[in-house]
């Protein structure tokens, strides 16, 4: 068989095959009458925006502390080595109740010159004041009073704030997804049947929020949180570890 043999079979075969298709196109293209048929596409259904939250209460089981040690001089350099002895007796202090070295750090080492102001005079150099403040986390909230008392005891004579909060907060975090989709979609199914149609399929699901440690509770001043019956008292309460979500619905008319 040539190439010009098998070229013409070709195009016989592609030209009935156009011939048997034509009707069936024609009918979808073209209704009766001859007038052209224009052809929308189908809109998107109906979508239900919703959102919704699921919180949790939990016991902290750890503590964190900010204090410091605040010290002043006639010199820079003598308000710095006295702030410094009293800090390396407040590091001590924390190793003997149990405290690692892991879990204390620096969180601010400041000097500033101290000014006397007299009305109708220049200010008057009075000193330097010296300042280290340290965060330390403490992991058995029954150690939470002794340890305050033990660092004010050792030279610490400002109390910046406590705050508690969760080692590993995923159990808790996991939970309140559980309850806030059970929430969304029970609030979908509400809506649904206020509507008169059937809720469908989820499109989508966005996720916020989750566990943040609880801020710290303030002191005016370290001699406060002292208490002449015994350890300062610590109430740690409870946490809200909570999921927001965000989920759309597709409703079925």
């Amino acid at each position: 068989m040539t190439r010009n043999t098998r070229a013409l079979m070709l195009g016989g075969a592609l030209m009935a095959a156009v011939a048997m298709s034509a009707p069936a196109a024609l009918a979808q293209s073209q209704p009766e009458g001859g007038a052209p048929m224009v052809i929308h596409a189908v809109a998107d259904r109906p979508a239900l925006n919703l959102s919704a939250y699921g919180e949790v209460k939990i016991a902290p089981d750890m503590a964190t502390i900010s204090f410091g040690v605040v010290t002043e001089a006639t010199t820079a350099a003598e308000a710095m080595q006295l702030n410094a002895t009293r800090m390396n007796q407040v590091m001590a202090a924390l190793r003997r109740a149990g405290i690692e070295a892991r879990d204390v750090q620096t969180s601010g080492l400041n000097l500033s010159a101290q000014y006397d102001y007299v009305q109708n005079e220049p200010p008057r150099l009075r000193g330097y004041q010296a300042s280290n403040q340290v965060t330390v986390i403490i992991n058995d909230l029954t150690k939470v009073g002794t340890t305050a008392d033990a660092v004010v005891a050792a030279g610490v004579n400002q109390i910046n704030g406590i705050g508690f909060g969760l080692k590993d907060p995923s159990a808790a975090e996991n939970q309140a997804r559980q309850i806030a989709v059970r929430n969304l979609q029970a609030k979908a199914s509400l809506y649904a049947q206020a509507l008169g149609v059937q809720l469908g399929g989820i499109r989508s699901l966005t996720e916020g929020g989750g566990y943040s440690p609880q801020p710290p509770v303030m002191y005016a001043r370290a001699e406060m949180a002292m208490d002449s019956g015994g350890s300062t008292p610590v109430a740690a309460g409870q946490l809200t570890v909570r999921i927001d979500i965000t989920g759309v619905y597709d409703l079925n008319r």
